[in-house]
């Protein structure tokens, strides 16, 4: 069976996906982000959360994590995914990317309201990280912070790190 190449893990606006994208592009393989699977198939998150309730969306998006992590790929995955018991075993597993962000800098991009965990704002945002961090930091393998904005060299970071051979390094 397939595995991913590597997960990207973190907070909402992390650069979970625009990270990924920039590494799939770079290693020349595919990449599944768990969110944009599940907006194609059941519609806005936002609008899944307001008619199925969460509930319903982490069951959606634990079938796509499933999926995702059954690819030779890079995988980005919702920063809520890592709550689910079985994504964390999953995880395990696989090289793990931790991308972080601080307060300030994520402030100017949690504006969208797609996002439906933050529609209380920078508050919520702050609330979340803190309850999800100890989760994100047992599970990553490696951590990057993307509060400079400059996504183009993490991600030949994270290509470095892959082509090392993932070497663990504290979180």
């Amino acid at each position: 069976m397939a595995s991913p190449v590597a997960v990207f893990i973190g907070a909402p606006a992390s650069g979970k996906s625009k990270i990924a994208k920039r590494v799939s592009a770079l290693l020349e393989i595919p990449r599944v982000d768990t969110d944009k699977v599940i907006v194609a198939a059941h519609g806005p998150i936002a609008e899944i959360f307001d008619t199925q309730g969460e509930t319903a969306f982490r069951e959606l998006e634990r079938a796509a994590v499933v999926e995702a992590l059954s690819q030779q790929a890079v995988v980005s995955l919702g920063g809520g995914a890592v709550l689910d018991p079985a994504t964390q075993a999953d995880l395990r597993n696989v090289p793990v990317v931790l991308l972080t962000v601080s307060q300030d800098a994520v402030a100017e991009r949690i504006t969208d309201p797609k996002r439906p965990l933050l529609r209380d704002g920078i508050d919520a945002w702050v609330n979340l990280v803190q309850k999800r961090m100890p989760i994100y930091q047992e599970l990553a393998w490696v951590t990057f912070d993307t509060s400079d904005g400059d996504l183009d060299r993490i991600a030949s970071e994270v290509v470095s790190w892959i082509s090392a051979g993932y070497p663990r390094q504290g979180v």
